[in-house]
Formats: structure tokens, C-alpha cells, sequence
């Protein structure tokens, strides 16, 4: 967990993806459509992703759809449904401003 906890404490907006995951694709999409350029960490790409997939479960994330998980400003925000409720009650982009990850 410790690992995790410094991956999402140096980025501003960071995603835990899989490649082949089409709901990851659309939250990154989403993202890029608000010209925020996300730190990505494929899961099924890198060293020890299972780990980090494992200690994501315990962070809080739901152990069956973990992914994608999205941490804004270093803290867990949800997954792709959490994101979108946040998007139709706009609030991610504010959120997304406080974090440093979007300027204008």
C-alpha cells in the first residue's frame, strides 16, 4: 500500500487502468477531453501490478471492479462511476482545478 500511496501523492491526477479495459478507456477519454493529461499506470502493463491491484482492494476500492481507480490531489475519488456522477453533478472540474491537474 505503501507503494501506491507514493504513486498517487506525486501526480495530481492519477488513473490505475488496464489496456483492455473499455471502461478505463472512457474515463481516460474523458480526461483528455478536458485537457488534463492524467498519470496512467496500466496494470497489466507494469512490474507488479497485480500488487498494486491487490492493495488497491484495500485502500477501499471495490474488489471486483477495481478498475479503473482514480485519485485526484492524492486522495481516492471512485472508479468510472463515481467520476461520471461527479462530472453530471459538476464537480470534477473544480476538483480537477484544486488539484493543480486542470488550469483554466
Amino acid at each position: 500500500m505503501e507503494m501506491v500511496s507514493k504513486m498517487v501523492s506525486e501526480k495530481p491526477l492519477v488513473i490505475f487502468s488496464e489496456t483492455s479495459c473499455c471502461i478505463s478507456y472512457t474515463i481516460k477519454s474523458l480526461f483528455n477531453d478536458f485537457g488534463v493529461n492524467p498519470t496512467v499506470y496500466e496494470l497489466d502493463q507494469i512490474p507488479r501490478g497485480r500488487d498494486i491491484e491487490q492493495a488497491l482492494s484495500r485502500l477501499g476500492c471495490n474488489p471486483i471492479g477495481t478498475i479503473p481507480a482514480v485519485f485526484i490531489g492524492g486522495e481516492f475519488v471512485g472508479g468510472a462511476n463515481e467520476i461520471m456522477s461527479l462530472h453530471l453533478k459538476r464537480s470534477l472540474k473544480p476538483m480537477l482545478k484544486r488539484a493543480g491537474a486542470m488550469w483554466v
